[in-house]
């Protein structure tokens, strides 16, 4: 049996990338060897991959799709369709910026400040790529770590970093003089593996069970029963998706002769504290809220 070949990123983007298909409704395991991890899913085969590279093994088929940071597809410049933006918002892994930063004392306070200067970074093609731009010759270093500290201590002039708020930036005595680019985690495929029907099926699967479950962070479902009469007053503090589900109930002696519904909607968890009360001011009872695992 074929089977499709699909990426999982190993390092940051790991655990929050096996909880996440955890959500969607597949179950990875990490063995001993844990570069090959198991799937329940007969129609996917799994392998552990470093997200820096992920892209080029895309691209030349040794996988059909992976998930990796759109800063890596283009500091590679892979072949491969961008096919889902998955920010993790629970896990702190979302949208991050690559920028430009120098010791607060440096001279430089525009691109071309960096003639013949030394800049250390991972995504050296992204930063050449931005100095061509500006037309500025400088050397670039490919920097295995500890990269804020090297223009902190000394030893470059520059360095383009990733950070998500700049704390660490600031923290280590860099200022922040221009972002090159902003990042996010990303499905993509090999154009290849797109084109074959079933394959294609599947990465679209994936891909739509994975953004459900994003969608679904935060957020919570509520039902509650309301008279007839009250309804408008309770529709009208409930904010959803598209609108309410309004049902009736089924007549019965304890409803004494009146027309009672059922309210069902989805709303965001930080506003339950507040909603709640209102709503059994407005004439709510029996409010249950429950949580999501996927919204499609």
């Amino acid at each position: 049996m074929s089977r499709l070949k699909l990426g999982v990123p190993k390092g940051s983007l790991q655990d929050a990338t096996i909880d996440l298909f955890s959500r969607a409704g597949w179950k990875i395991t990490l063995g001993s060897r844990s570069y090959v991890p198991t799937i329940d899913d007969p129609e996917i085969e799994c392998l552990m991959v470093r997200a820096q590279e992920m892209a080029r093994y895309v691209e030349t088929g040794a996988l059909d799709a992976g998930i990796t940071g759109h800063d890596w597809v283009v500091e590679t410049g892979a072949d491969v369709s961008e096919l889902a933006e998955l920010i993790y918002a629970k896990q702190r892994l979302a949208r991050v910026r690559w920028v430009l930063a120098v010791p607060e004392e440096s001279p430089i306070r525009e691109p071309k400040d960096l003639a013949g200067k030394v800049i250390a970074t991972e995504v050296v093609h992204i930063t050449e790529r931005y100095l061509a731009k500006h037309g500025v010759t400088a050397r670039v270093e490919f920097s295995w770590g500890a990269t804020e500290a090297k223009a902190a201590e000394g030893l470059v002039d520059a360095v383009v970093e990733v950070t998500e708020t700049g704390s660490s930036l600031r923290a280590n005595g860099l200022r922040i003089v221009e972002q090159l680019l902003t990042s996010t985690p990303v499905l993509v495929a090999n154009p290849q593996a797109w084109a074959v029907g079933w394959k294609q099926a599947k990465i679209r699967q994936i891909g739509m069970l994975l953004r459900g479950a994003l969608d679904a962070e935060n957020r919570v479902g509520i039902k509650m029963n309301v008279a007839r009469d009250n309804l408008e007053k309770v529709i009208a503090l409930l904010p959803s998706i598209t609108a309410p589900t309004v049902s009736q109930l089924y007549p019965s002696p304890n409803l004494k002769g009146k027309e009672w519904l059922a309210v069902e909607t989805v709303i965001a968890e930080h506003t339950v504290r507040e909603l709640f009360p209102r709503l059994l001011e407005a004439g709510a009872v029996g409010i249950i809220e429950f949580p999501l695992n996927k919204i499609i």
